[in-house]
């Protein structure tokens, strides 16, 4: 425990005093004035930021704390964390537990672990309550249009093809039970990928709370978890990024107290064909990439899976089916289109208490 005073203490203790006919009244006064120095002696709080890669890109985690924490046992244990998710969730390692799933073509019931069951139930959820829009099952279909594992395709897929992969496509095609996850289609394919950063930053978070830390800011490509306060006692302060391509400036700035906040948008991944833009974001409905005018979706909630799965199926879904399905389940969100080359606001009544001056 660095104590601030400590060299104070220790050149106190070598003093020679040259007062022989008190000795004994000296030293009690001189262990009382230490005594007092040193029950004053508090570590004295410090903001510690931990980075480092993951899924494809990078945590970061900034915290402070009364109490004295060793921040390489904590980032040792989030680490280990993060390399467990990604051997149970990840598209991109074929080792991994939902890959193996994936490549098994069983459709008897499959038993996978409690943190799979519980992501896959969440994102079923979700999925229920948009209608179909967010689908962990329209993996082939992202593939199909070059924007998973494999490579970009050399033509755009045909009608036919789309036509072909919808068939095995459809979370109402899978029927999860306790650990057990049953498909009709052999070769159904379950990407996690839209939820799984968000499971990511409620784990991170509450790791960091496990080492009674109650102030602190936990990020993870973008999507975030945040709770207490900064060193200065400010409020932790998040800018939504302006839905534009060349350049990174900021939309607006908020504050959404011991909250967790998602953005998706399409302006980031995306490709050109013969003038034609195709979107990372694949409406399951019709197989292809979105067309319409909603660029970009932040869902503020106490849960980041569940921020991030909302965002997500928004964004799909475009901002009048969007703005509805959120009244109706009393999200916060706010929602940006562009429409006649601008970019115009939309905000349900939650998430207008969260906006901040940027000035």
């Amino acid at each position: 425990m660095p104590l601030f005073c400590y060299p104070f203490v220790q050149e106190s203790f070598s003093m020679k005093t040259k007062n022989t006919v008190k000795p004994r009244l000296f030293a009690v006064l001189l262990i009382s004035v230490l005594l007092t120095l040193i029950s004053g002696c508090q570590p004295v709080p410090n903001e510690v930021h931990l980075t480092g890669p993951t899924m494809g890109t990078t945590y970061n985690i900034k915290y402070w704390s009364e109490t004295e924490q060793i921040p390489e046992d904590i980032q040792a244990k989030v680490d280990a964390e993060l390399v467990h998710i990604n051997k149970l969730m990840s598209t991109y390692d074929p080792g991994s537990e939902l890959s193996v799933f994936n490549q098994s073509k069983n459709t008897e019931p499959y038993s996978l672990s409690d943190e799979t069951m519980l992501v896959m139930n969440e994102a079923i959820n979700i999925a229920k309550m948009s209608n179909g829009y967010l689908d962990i099952t329209v993996g082939p279909l992202v593939n199909l249009w070059g924007f998973g594992p494999q490579a970009k395709p050399e033509v755009i897929p045909s009608d036919a093809e789309i036509v072909a992969i919808r068939a095995k496509v459809g979370f109402d095609k899978l029927t999860l039970s306790g650990n057990t996850v049953t498909r009709s289609h052999p070769e159904m394919y379950v990407d996690l990928s839209t939820v799984a950063k968000g499971y990511g930053v409620d784990r991170v978070a509450e790791i960091v709370e496990s080492f009674g830390i109650n102030n602190y800011l936990v990020e993870i490509g973008g999507e975030m978890r945040v709770a207490g306060e900064k060193l200065n006692g400010q409020q932790w302060r998040i800018a939504i990024e302006k839905p534009v391509t060349m350049e990174r400036a900021v939309q607006e700035i908020i504050s959404v107290g011991n909250n967790a906040i998602a953005t998706s948008g399409d302006y980031r991944n995306y490709y050109e064909e013969e003038g034609v833009r195709y979107s990372h974001l694949i409406d399951p409905k019709t197989g292809k990439p979105i067309q319409h005018n909603l660029v970009s979706v932040t869902v503020v909630h106490p849960s980041c899976l569940i921020a991030d799965g909302f965002s997500t199926a928004i964004a799909v879904m475009g901002k009048e089916a969007g703005l509805e399905m959120a009244l109706q389940n009393n999200l916060s969100v706010l929602l940006i289109t562009r429409e006649n080359g601008e970019f115009k606001e939309y905000t349900t009544p939650g998430f207008e208490s969260f906006l901040i001056n940027k000035g």
